[in-house]
């Protein structure tokens, strides 16, 4: 038996924030979207890399304030990267290698961006 990569399903509330914040802010790309009809709740998919988030409008996915760890390489370009876009909503910190960085979307989930080092040999475990 093996497991499957796992995909959040992250609550929000307002599209065109949610889209300027997921896209135009943390880079990913919208993949698709989908409603039942015209005036039904908005759910959709984002990802960036092997990175796949869900969004949704829909009563019951998810729940707001939720955390999702997200694992990058370079974490220290990633930040800086972010700095130089000066979203209104957002300005991350800037993290140490193989540090954290927490940011928090529209709806008041955190995305916890972490940056994963080589297995420490003498301690034989990995951060």
């Amino acid at each position: 038996m093996k497991f499957g990569q796992v995909i959040p399903i992250i609550r929000f509330y307002d599209e065109e924030r949610t889209k300027e914040f997921y896209i135009d802010f943390l880079g990913f790309q919208l993949d698709w979207e989908h409603r039942y009809e015209v005036d039904m709740p908005l759910y959709l998919q984002v990802s960036q890399g092997d990175c796949v988030i869900h969004l949704s409008q829909h009563f019951g996915d998810g729940v707001p304030g939720s955390a999702v760890r997200i694992e990058v390489t370079d974490i220290v370009s990633f930040s800086g990267g972010l700095l130089e876009k000066r979203y209104t909503f957002a300005r991350p910190g800037t993290p140490e290698p193989g540090g954290d960085l927490t940011i928090t979307d529209p709806a008041g989930n955190q995305l916890r961006f972490y940056e994963r080092l080589e297995q420490d040999e003498s301690e034989g475990s990995t951060r």
